[in-house]
Order: C-alpha cells, then structure tokens, then sequence
C-alpha cells in the first residue's frame, strides 16, 4: 500500500480538483477538510468492513468469514488480554486512567474524574437529560458488562419487536446459537454458599419472602475460574466484586475471546484496533469511503487511512453508529438517509440503585459478578427485572449492596446535528422512563429491599445509561437484516438496531441472536452479490 505525506498528497491533488485554503484542503467534490501536517495517510480497499467489535461486529466477522468473505474489522479501542492473575484491567477499587476514553466527558458515574488522555474502556457521551455510557476496546460492552444474557419470552418479545422477526425461529436456532458461543452458564451452588456471595443468597431470601419471582441468571462465565479464586489459586476478581470494569482472571467469555477468536482463526478477519472511523461517505461509484484516524494509546493521531469497500458494517454502538450516520446525511456525504435516522433511541428504563440494610450481612468482599434475579414479565406492557450486582471490596462491611433495574418503556429520544460540533446530541424527555421506573422497577425494588432498607437512586442523581438502544432502529431506518433502506451496501447490527428497548432484559443477548438471524439472511442473500 502506498504511504504518502498529508502534505505531498494534497500538493499532488491540486491538479485533480482539490483546492488549498490556508492551512486546510477542501476537496472540490465532497467538500471533506483535511489537516495539513506530516501524519502519513494511506489508501486501502477491503470487501467488506465492519466497524465496532461488541455483539453485531463480532457476530458478523465471524459468519462472514465462514462463508469465505475476507473482512477488515476497525476497532477504536485496544485489546485486552486477560489471565489468571492479569492485571489488565482497572480494579474497580482502584481507579485509573484505564476506565475512561480520551475524549469521554470527565463526568463519570455522576461525578468528575481527572486522569491523564488515554484509550480507556468508557466514553461517557452526554446528551439533554441523559448520558450513554459507551464501551471502547475490542469485544466492545462484553469486556464491561455484568454479562446478564437474559432472553425475554414470547409475549414480551411479540410485544416489543417486529414479529416479523419469528421469535420461534429466534428461540429455537438464534438464541441458542448466541448461548452456546457465549458459555452461557449460572453460578454452582458451592460458589453461592461460600461466605464471599452472602449478599446474593440475602437478595435471593428477600425476593422470596416479598413473593415475587426468583432466578439464577445465565452469564458467559466459566465459574471454575471463581471457584479457583475460593481456593487460593487466583487473585480474588470475582468473588469480591472487583471485575466491574473488566475480568482479570480470565473466564469470562467475552466477545474478543469468543466470536473475534474464531473470526481470527479462519485467516480470513483482519482486526485493526486503535483505529477510530471520523467520517463516512458514498463515493460517486456507489462504494463506501472511510475516513479513519490510527490513535495510539494516548489518542493522539499517529496516521490517517482512507477506506473504500462495496459493504460497510456499522457495529460501532447505539450512539457512535448513529452519530456516524447523523454526521454523514447532515453534510450531503450520504443524501437519502431514511427519514427515522436519529429517532426512536431508547435507555431499556435502566436503573441502578444502591441498596443499605442496617440489619443486613452483605460483606466487605461480595462475590460476582451476578448470580439472582427476579423477571416480572407476565404483563408484557410492564415486565421489567431486578437484579443484585456486587460492589467492590471496602475495609469494612457497607451495609450495602446494589440492585440494577430495566424493563420496557414507550419513553424515546432522538438525536440533532450541531454543525459548530460537527457531531450528533442526543435529546431524552426528563420523563423518558418515568412510568415503569416509578410504577414498575423502583416498587419491585422497594419490596425486595424491605420496609428497614434504604434505597438510593443513582439515576436521580446522574441521569445514566449503560444500554443505549435505537437511533437506526429496525422497521423505520434499516430492515430486520439490518439493510439500510435505500442504500445498497450499507448495514447496521449493533444496538442502533434496536428498537429503544430489549424486551426487559438485558441486550447483549439479543444484539447476538438478531445479528445470528442477520447473518443467516445476508450470507444467503448478499454475499456474492452486495457483498
């Protein structure tokens, strides 16, 4: 591949139609900037490229691949690797410059922190009344989440998504397919009776004596990993709640170590990581161009790429899939962006409380990172789920634990294009989730907890969301497959796909399953012909 100076290649371009002004090229045809200093930039073409590594772009590299597809994956974010007694990863006991993307807001869990400019694992994106807290590293939000995979019932699914979508089909092939890459598993009985999980067998008692429905929760975890840790093998990263921001240890079956490995082994998956996508754009031949920055870890700007492929993935994310589109149709990159761009994004009504019993024993190392649940879902309009996460160690028993909510909402935001940003904001009603939060979760809450507890809700403080959802959502802006509506080549599978809400459960699952059902179409269907 050629390398060429920003410089020279601008010098070179003034003949074919590109003019110099001050210190800035405006190309005559698209009307794109471009700095004019030494960082070399490059000229690539791919068959397909895939933007984002969580659930979608993980799902996709590797079917795609299977089918015999050479694909590029971009990854704004590192790689993480992990081990038994790694310390890759930031303890959430010990926070440091590895919690926070380096253009994240500093308000982060509702209060400012200052490290040094580093590609860190959150991006705290905020909008009117709302942040989204967006995941950055290969393997996207399965390095960061909890790893609740829930998959909603019939009725609720029905209720919530297309049903188009054939939640039989979903249920008997793409679900289980998703399960089975992701080691689904609940934690053994020996690991919850052990005196680090006393918070979850106290949780469990107070859902049953409030009479409301109680389950272990499937997670992408081998817990012989934790099980070592009880026996003095491993450094303690589960059984004291001190994976919140990633798993030291290992076992934890996330998307890098799961889809992405297995992308990587057929040969046929390219991964570029600190590779940041700025722009997209239609070029006049019908193909997708890429603007993309090389960071290093301090996301200073080390090489810029141009990128053309005839089909470009975008699994960025709920926000940055969205904000990458928003930015593209506001400048004229890509005309005829279907109307719904920007709308119908929704929080799935996340809540997180932290729960304080004065007369409870919760312990000052609570094993994690979820082991029980209570899922309300008979009334699909109002089903919602409550679920007990550990905190990280302190030197003294809190008397605290925490209980994290979500459900289904009609609440919806969208988002507007400030050209003096050059970026997308995110507008959500102060009401968005009001009614299941405050007739549905936060009453469940309350009687788990009990009439001696106290409840606080972090929400009121710091309007926050870990589960964007929406924003080129299923129906209105793409297809079911994820085919953006009149634009040949051009796809979402992320939670931009989504349509505001996962049916009352968690949505890494069903990003999963959808992408899974995708792919079966588009393999079938596009490749070889699209792509």
């Amino acid at each position: 591949m050629p390398v060429l100076s920003r410089r020279s290649l601008l010098l070179g371009a003034t003949a074919a139609g590109a003019v110099l002004v001050g210190s800035r090229n405006i190309n005559a045809r698209n009307g794109i900037a471009a700095r004019v200093n030494s960082v070399p930039l490059t000229r690539e073409e791919h068959r397909v490229v895939v933007v984002g590594s969580g659930f979608g772009g993980g799902v996709t590299a590797l079917r795609l691949a299977e089918a015999g597809v050479q694909v590029l994956l971009l990854e704004r974010g590192m790689r993480w690797p992990t081990g038994p007694n790694a310390e890759t990863f930031p303890r959430a006991s010990a926070p440091d410059k590895r919690m926070l993307w380096y253009r994240s807001s500093p308000e982060l869990f509702g209060r400012p922190v200052a490290f040094e400019p580093y590609t860190g694992l959150v991006e705290a994106v905020p909008g009117e009344n709302m942040t989204a807290l967006c995941a950055a590293g290969l393997g996207g939000g399965s390095l960061i989440y909890q790893g609740m995979s829930l998959q909603p019932t019939e009725s609720v699914f029905n209720t919530h998504f297309p049903e188009q979508l054939d939640w039989a089909a979903m249920n008997r092939v793409h679900y289980p397919r998703a399960a089975r890459m992701l080691g689904l598993a609940v934690a053994p009985d020996e690991l919850v009776d052990s005196p680090n999980y006393a918070a979850a067998r106290y949780f469990a008692d107070r859902v049953r004596q409030a009479g409301l429905p109680l389950s272990k929760i499937p997670m992408p975890i081998d817990w012989n990993f934790a099980l070592a840790e009880l026996r003095g093998e491993m450094k303690p990263s589960y059984t004291n709640g001190d994976g919140a921001m990633g798993v030291n240890n290992g076992g934890k079956h996330s998307v890098d170590v799961t889809y992405l490995a297995a992308a990587e082994a057929t040969g046929r998956v390219n991964i570029q990581t600190l590779h940041q996508v700025s722009d997209i754009e239609r070029a006049p031949d019908g193909r997708w161009t890429l603007h993309v920055q090389q960071l290093d870890t301090a996301g200073t700007v080390i090489a810029d790429k141009l990128i053309t492929t005839p089909a470009l993935v975008l699994s960025a994310g709920s926000l940055n899939t969205t904000r990458l589109l928003m930015r593209a149709g506001a400048k004229g990159h890509i005309p005829d962006l279907p109307e719904g761009l920007g709308q119908g994004w929704g929080t799935n009504a996340d809540r997180i409380y932290i729960w304080t019993d004065p007369n409870a024993n919760f312990g000052t190392a609570q094993g994690g990172p979820v082991v029980y649940g209570s899922l309300n879902w008979d009334d699909p309009h109002t089903a919602h789920t409550v679920i007990q996460a550990s905190i990280p160690p302190l030197p003294m028993d809190p008397k605290s634990t925490m209980m994290v909510g979500y459900g289904v909402s009609d609440g919806r935001g969208h988002f507007t294009y400030d050209s003096a940003t050059d970026d997308a904001t995110l507008h959500w009603p102060a009401d968005g989730d009001a009614f299941i939060q405050d007739n549905r979760i936060g009453p469940t809450t309350r009687r788990i907890a009990g009439p001696a507890s106290t409840l606080t809700d972090t929400n009121a403080a710091f309007p926050s969301t870990w589960h964007p959802l929406g924003g080129a959502s299923m129906g209105t802006v793409c297809d079911l497959n994820g085919r953006v509506l009149g634009q040949r080549g051009l796809y979402v599978l992320d939670g931009a796909l989504m349509p505001g809400n996962t049916a009352a459960c968690n949505p890494s699952l069903t990003i999963a399953a959808v992408a899974e059902r995708a792919l079966d179409a588009l393999v079938a269907q596009d490749v070889g012909a699209v792509i």
